[in-house]
């Protein structure tokens, strides 16, 4: 019967196993909220911010708003 306890189905080893992966899915589940929030941080920028998407234009993509002047250097 000890053994049944302790090792079975939902015994004390299984419960401990348990408990220490439902740490690991709380611990992954507030890293995906936190990616959540900034995604839609930046959604709602993108959709009203025209400096913010000028940045992203300029440093993403490459993009030069006319007048600016471009260097490039060469190896």
């Amino acid at each position: 019967m000890t053994l049944l306890i302790t090792f079975g189905n939902r015994g004390v080893v299984d419960n401990y196993f348990m408990g220490k992966r439902l740490a690991q899915l709380k611990a992954e589940n507030n890293e995906l909220a936190w990616q959540n929030k900034e995604l839609a941080g930046k959604i709602i920028l993108l959709r009203s911010d025209p400096a913010y998407i000028e940045s992203i234009a300029r440093n993403e993509l490459g993009m030069v708003k006319k007048g600016d002047v471009v260097y490039r250097m060469t190896k």
